[in-house]
């Protein structure tokens, strides 16, 4: 289960079940409560529904259509991927992707051996949590945001953006980040898509591959706890950032956002944030944040440059 796969095996036999990777809440309090995952997956079932059901209204041949012809989440076309070759149609896949998130939590809300209960109430101060946690992201992108522009008017090849987005997309005319190509209001795809990365990049770079990777350096190599815990956070963060530039999907790589230093020093570091926040809050938090941080970047790009 997540909420142990960062924890010292050392520590595992005589540590009560709780609700984060790292560290121990008060028992039934707002922080420990929220981290369980079935607040996780109740916080982000919404989430789930506005992406899909937001995604199919500004295409509504997509059930029909290749993944390569319209603008869709590269981490969720994965899942699309592994269920068609699983032998889904492709409007099955629509259907199973999410679902699969909603299975997975629940099977980890049920090792986890914690109270099933959701106060909804809870739902308001998660959200400004996760706002808060998305604002030092925001002002380090910022940072790097200066860096970035520079090189770009030096090359020539200029693009209007106050805050880097972490929204990587799959569109008729390949890789994306804007949302220009469909005839919507490109701040609504934005957004759209935004929501479909903060929870599908959180699930496999974060509640997935984190925990594979300890388990194949702690359990199956023997590293010590915390070089494997050094070497997960690493690993992920790198493989998310390099995943915005080349990714393969669909049985072939292909390219994405220009590669340049600063970008990918920013999602790498980016990524190592996340991981932390994972070890400490859970997924649903993480992934409210990486969702927060979508939207916000997205809002204050068309504002800012409208």
């Amino acid at each position: 289960m997540f909420n142990f796969c960062l924890m010292d095996k050392s520590l595992k036999n005589n540590h009560k079940p709780s609700v984060s990777q790292l560290v121990g809440f008060v028992k039934d309090s707002y922080l420990d409560r929220t981290s369980r995952p079935i607040y996780a997956l109740a916080y982000l079932l919404f989430f789930l529904v506005v992406y899909e059901v937001g995604t199919i209204a500004f295409n509504p041949e997509i059930l029909t259509r290749s993944l390569t012809e319209t603008k869709v989440v590269v981490s969720f076309v994965w899942g699309q991927n592994l269920l068609k070759f699983l032998g889904f149609s492709e409007r099955m896949t629509w259907i199973a992707t999410p679902f699969a998130v909603v299975v997975i939590l629940l099977a980890l809300q049920m090792t986890s051996k914690t109270s099933w209960r959701v106060r909804f109430k809870d739902f308001g101060p998660m959200s400004i949590e996760c706002i808060l946690l998305a604002v030092p992201l925001i002002v380090l992108s910022l940072g790097f945001n200066r860096s970035i522009s520079h090189a770009q008017q030096v090359s020539g090849n200029y693009q209007h953006s106050i805050v880097q987005t972490e929204v990587v997309s799959l569109s008729a005319e390949g890789f994306s980040r804007d949302g220009q190509e469909t005839g919507e209001s490109p701040l609504l795809v934005d957004i759209v898509t935004g929501i479909g990365a903060g929870i599908y990049e959180e699930f496999v770079f974060r509640l997935i591959l984190i925990c594979l990777l300890m388990l194949l350096f702690q359990d199956m190599i023997g590293i010590s706890w915390q070089s494997s815990v050094i070497l997960s956070v690493s690993i992920a963060a790198i493989l998310f950032s390099v995943h915005h530039h080349i990714f393969f999907v669909n049985g072939q790589f292909q390219t994405g956002e220009p590669f340049t230093f600063s970008r990918f020093i920013f999602r790498t570091l980016a990524g190592v944030y996340f991981a932390i926040v994972f070890a400490i809050r859970g997924f649903g938090i993480t992934a409210g944040s990486h969702v927060f941080y979508n939207i916000i970047a997205a809002v204050l790009n068309a504002c800012i440059l409208s």
